[in-house]
């Protein structure tokens, strides 16, 4: 299994939140404040690989093996799925996972307000993600996650993180309400929108984003940004100059 930190490069996972509209597809973008890694830039959520996370038995739909050859690795890619869903719910107020065999609804009296204690609770690490999932009989949806890109802090950088990218689509009956300590700013926003703040000087953001957002904008829903990835050969072709921005192969 890979280890969580080889000298200053930090595993890492990171979801891309998309839902349908009227005026097209919507993703969901948090800025970081001005302080911590990445100051005020806008990303998509996302963080640190816990060991914690490799939990095979919270996972439905997946097992490590099948896991690991999507990402390309020999052992521990499900850990990934795991950190991804932990992170959503952390940083969003999102859970990507299954109750009961079914999404979790929020819109059922009292839970809401009980997920949020929860959450609380993680934060402050008080309880761990493995506690609430067994508490409350949920599963990560790794179904409703598809690995999207690799990509790789280049070397002038302090800290660096290998990170692996996913796409998934915005729960309904839920709703996203960012964690007001590891974020300044957060909405939905169309890639091309998004992608044209930042040529306005508007916001920050870096290579792995931008990218991200020019891919996303090639689909119109969800459904076909899903199939696409899906497929596996969504990616913009890996070049020298993308591979010097920290773009690596997919698997």
């Amino acid at each position: 299994m890979q280890p969580l930190q080889r000298g200053n490069i930090r595993l890492a996972a990171t979801v891309m939140l998309v839902r349908d509209t009227p005026g097209g597809m919507e993703v969901y973008m948090v800025q970081r404040p001005g302080k911590g890694d990445f100051p005020d830039l806008h990303v998509f959520p996302g963080g640190k690989v816990d060991e914690a996370d490799f939990a095979p038995q919270l996972c439905l739909g997946l097992d490590d093996s099948e896991a690991s050859a999507h990402l390309g690795i020999e052992r521990g890619g499900l850990r990934y799925w795991t950190a991804v869903a932990r992170e959503c719910f952390e940083e969003c107020g999102v859970l990507l996972v299954h109750q009961h065999g079914s999404a979790l609804d929020f819109s059922a009296p009292g839970t809401s307000d009980k997920f949020s204690r929860y959450r609380e609770d993680l934060l402050a690490d008080k309880i761990t993600f493995a506690d609430i999932c067994m508490a409350e009989n949920l599963h990560v949806a790794c179904d409703l996650l598809a690995y999207f890109s690799h990509w790789l802090t280049p070397e002038m950088a302090p800290r660096r993180f290998d990170t692996r990218f996913f796409l998934a689509a915005m729960p309904s009956h839920q709703d996203t309400l960012a964690h007001t300590d590891e974020t300044a700013d957060d909405q939905w926003e169309k890639p091309a929108e998004a992608l044209a703040k930042f040529n306005a000087g508007e916001w920050q953001m870096i290579d792995p984003t931008l990218r991200s957002l020019e891919t996303l904008g090639q689909w119109q829903t969800v459904d076909e940004a899903l199939a696409g990835v899906n497929q596996g050969n969504h990616l913009m072709p890996l070049t020298p100059e993308l591979n010097r921005q920290g773009m690596q192969k997919l698997r």
